[in-house]
């Protein structure tokens, strides 16, 4: 048991408007809403600037360093945080969990759910990409989807008793699977865990295809039987979104040509039979999403079908899906990464679409009832990456902001918010210049869980730069999240 201090506390393109004219000083990337159409209303302002804002306006004002210690391997980590503020750090990667096992390489995609008796769980993908001929298989051979897939999802329980956090158990619960980016958490209670890849069994060494989401419940206390979904299609997929009200999956892909999909169930909460389809932009066969868009602009939305979602050709084509969309007047999208479900909408990132590509952050709302046409917005467009650098995954606060990871080749990415007016203000800055993933707040909105991924690929043993994850706690009420 692992202890640490906690503090309660294309057709014709529409000419775009240059939202942002100038980076101001201390600002970067983020999204954030106190109101999840504030953003919206803030694109359709003429010539708006982005600001920094501090205490009082949205902020919580100038970062500062703190430096934790896991307890279990003595790695020391600094992260600069508002004051007040604090985390803890745990779950490395190399490190041995509680079913014997070592933790797989590639922290990345991650939610948390209520746990037993008060506690946390979190559910945490492992973008594990080692080629098959070097890898080391996760969890136990009886429970591998491929018995040489060293990817998969690890389960940590976390409580707060105390006044301390207690890291009680780590196992691993989903084995055999590769790549496992991103994701996103049903209204059930289960993780959805998505492939980006689609290497096989006739190419790259695999003794299973691969290209899949699989279902992890949350609830599980050891390894779950790992079903791939070819319901939710074959294709290079990073995350998932999923509308409370119908059950609707919305999917994203992670290739420079990209499509946006949703998975219409035969039955709520059944990912097994379904209708999986591609977004279009009506009348407007074969939009084009990746420059020259408005931001603020409400494009009206209609959904192809997807005839093949397993398409037999997906390893040597990873674009055999969108190209069956994209033949029925399907738009195209550059670099899909996260995306995530608030406020009646689908928040969903271009990780490096726009004009200059450093990124877009696209806001998808449904009609009401959520199973026809509906809007696309561009809610957000970098225009200079000392603003906002590579946006990827997504995340909502209990207080409705928005919270997105940066994964940049600029120095210190970032964990930054945006109040419902459109000012930018930083939160979370990590001067290793690591990758920001699986940012997600705790029900009860106390804590903030993500993760810092670290080497993806070698041995797990004797990770180059382990991925970790951190807990982050403070005075959340003097700011927008």
């Amino acid at each position: 048991m692992n202890n640490v201090t906690y503090q309660d506390s294309a057709p014709e393109q529409h000419s775009r408007r240059t939202l942002l004219k100038r980076a101001v000083a201390g600002g970067t990337l983020a999204l954030g809403f106190g109101a999840l159409d504030g953003l919206v209303r803030a694109a359709h302002a003429t010539d708006r600037v982005s600001t920094t804002v501090g205490l009082g306006d949205g902020g919580y004002g100038e970062l500062r360093p703190v430096i934790r210690t896991d307890p279990v391997t003595g790695y020391r980590q600094e992260l600069l945080l508002p004051h007040g503020f604090d985390f803890a750090l745990f779950g490395l990667a190399g490190t041995t969990m509680d079913d014997g096992h070592v933790t797989p390489l590639g922290h990345d995609g991650m939610a948390a759910y209520r746990g037993p008796h008060g506690s946390y769980r979190l559910v945490r993908n492992h973008e594990e990409r080692t080629g098959s001929g070097q890898v080391s298989p996760s969890g136990d051979a009886a429970d591998r989807y491929d018995g040489s897939g060293g990817g998969g999802t690890s389960t940590l329980q976390v409580s707060v008793r105390s006044g301390q956090v207690e890291v009680e158990r780590v196992w691993t619960s989903l084995a055999g699977t590769i790549v496992n980016c991103a994701g996103g958490p049903t209204p059930w209670g289960s993780w959805l865990s998505c492939e980006e890849t689609t290497a096989g069994t006739r190419h790259a060494g695999w003794e299973r295809d691969h290209g899949y989401v699989f279902e992890v419940d949350s609830r599980a206390d050891r390894p779950v039987e790992p079903k791939p979904l070819p319901a939710l299609g074959r294709f290079v997929h990073e995350a998932v979104a999923v509308d409370h009200r119908t059950g609707i999956v919305y999917l994203t892909e992670d290739r420079g040509t990209a499509g946006f999909y949703r998975f219409v169930p035969a039955r709520r909460g059944d990912l097994t039979l379904g209708k999986l389809q591609m977004l279009a932009v009506a009348d407007a066969a074969g939009y084009d999403t990746r420059t020259g868009q408005s931001q603020g602009a409400e494009l009206p939305i209609e959904w192809v079908d997807i005839d093949d979602p397993d398409p037999r050709d997906a390893e040597t084509d990873p674009l055999a899906v969108y190209r069956q969309g994209h033949a029925r007047g399907g738009a195209t999208f550059a670099r899909l990464e996260g995306c995530w479900w608030g406020g009646q909408a689908v928040y969903l990132v271009s990780t490096n679409g726009g004009d200059v590509g450093e990124g877009q952050i696209w806001e998808y709302r449904p009609h009401p009832g959520g199973r026809d046409g509906g809007t696309l917005s561009l809610v957000y467009e970098s225009f200079d990456r000392a603003v906002m650098s590579f946006p990827d995954n997504i995340t909502v606060s209990p207080r409705g902001t928005l919270l997105v990871c940066e994964d940049t080749s600029r120095s210190d990415p970032q964990l930054i918010g945006v109040t419902g007016e459109g000012s930018t203000f930083p939160f979370c800055v990590d001067p290793t210049d690591d990758e920001w993933c699986g940012a997600t707040f705790s029900h009860d909105g106390r804590v903030l869980f993500a993760n810092l991924q670290g080497s993806t690929s070698g041995s797990p043993l004797a990770p180059e730069t382990p991925g970790r994850t951190v807990a982050i706690w403070g005075p959340w009420q003097r700011g927008a999240l």
